[in-house]
């Protein structure tokens, strides 16, 4: 008899734990586990926003225009505003770096200004005109220590057109503009426009002729100017830009395009003495020359004997000549003077030439007699 109750009281423990009347001890739910509210609705999970610098999403509108009453417009590619009418820009982040059309650094330009606050960047320009017609960017700047960078990922930018019916072309500094042709890469004639509803064609001076847009080898862009695609020698001359709207047609500055003969790289470099020996009492020159692009710049400097303790003279110089079929190149030269030579000026004369794209050495050496 015991042994049949002690059976079926074991069948009604097992019993019970199949329905889960008997308590067990609940484990805490992990962090972001949904949770079941009555009625059987399952609760939505909020996730914490990310701040900006935290995000990584390229092409965030960063760069906006504040209008009036408080309202701010986000900024495409292209926009078209009024001149004379006070522009303000903003941008996003407490540390943010700017860029704007090079006219307004002229002359250290009062009319633009910049100002940082805790959460924006603010760019205001007062009473714009067709020439700052141009692009307009801005970027957040990372910073490790004294280390600054430019952030890629948070960089906007836009192209603002100044539409002046009176000025359909942006003002050039220079009235007469050099534009170099090479034959590795496009060049670009800048004569860009105020509007980009203007219809714009180029043409040759002399013998006068319209040069024709077909979209591949000439094209044109109203935020550049016309694009030549594969520049040859046939492309030399003096040219320039007519611009069309409703109302007179408007001629551009002229520019005078030059076919470049050397190709980039660092500077070639030759040196020449008036004498490779000399007596003590004599005076020599040593010219150092280099032949390279027309629109880069080349810098001298000299090491030689007497260097701290004797007085030398150093000319620095360059101009454009046409070599072969009217190649333009460009000639620099820094030509060294010794007067009246002393033992310690006879020895190794040492010529260092450096552009953008790198740097050459040439030696020479003045014995006595």
């Amino acid at each position: 008899m015991k042994l049949r109750w002690f059976f079926l009281t074991l069948a009604v423990l097992w019993v019970e734990l199949q329905h889960g009347d008997c308590q067990q001890v609940k484990r805490r739910k992990e962090a972001g586990e949904n949770r079941i509210r009555p009625g059987g609705k399952r609760a939505k999970v909020r996730y914490p926003k990310l701040k900006e610098k935290d995000t990584g999403g390229r092409g965030q509108a960063l760069l906006t225009q504040v209008l009036d009453k408080g309202r701010f417009l986000r900024l495409g590619e292209t926009v078209s505003l009024t001149p004379g009418k006070n522009i303000e820009l903003r941008c996003k982040g407490a540390n943010i770096g700017w860029s704007y059309p090079t006219y307004l650094d002229t002359f250290n330009d009062s009319r633009l200004s910049i100002k940082q606050s805790d959460k924006y960047s603010q760019l205001i320009v007062t009473s714009p005109s067709a020439a700052d017609t141009g692009p307009y960017s801005c970027w957040v700047i990372l910073c490790d220590g004294s280390e600054c960078l430019r952030d890629p990922d948070h960089t906007s930018s836009t192209y603002i057109f100044f539409t002046d019916m009176d000025n359909l072309f942006v003002p050039s500094a220079v009235h007469f503009e050099i534009v170099y042709l090479r034959p590795d890469k496009p060049s670009v004639i800048p004569c860009r426009v105020s509007s980009p509803l203007a219809r714009v064609s180029l043409h040759r001076e002399v013998p006068p002729e319209e040069m024709v847009e077909d979209g591949t080898l000439v094209s044109y862009n109203p935020t550049k100017g016309f694009i030549l695609q594969n520049p040859s020698p046939e492309h030399q001359g003096v040219f320039y830009c007519k611009a069309v709207t409703k109302s007179t047609p408007q001629i551009s500055t002229k520019y005078q395009l030059l076919y470049v003969e050397v190709p980039s790289g660092p500077p070639f470099v030759t040196m020449e003495a008036s004498s490779s020996s000399a007596r003590g009492g004599d005076n020599i020159n040593i010219t150092c020359t280099v032949l390279g692009e027309p629109d880069v710049d080349v810098s001298f400097t000299w090491t030689y004997p007497g260097q701290g303790h004797r007085p030398v003279s150093v000319r620095d110089s360059w101009r454009l000549i046409h070599r072969g079929m009217a190649y333009t190149t460009r000639i620099s030269q820094s030509v060294m003077a010794v007067a009246d030579l002393e033992t310690i000026d006879f020895g190794r004369y040492i010529c260092r030439a450096k552009n953008k794209n790198g740097q050459t050495a040439v030696a020479t050496s003045i014995s006595s007699i």
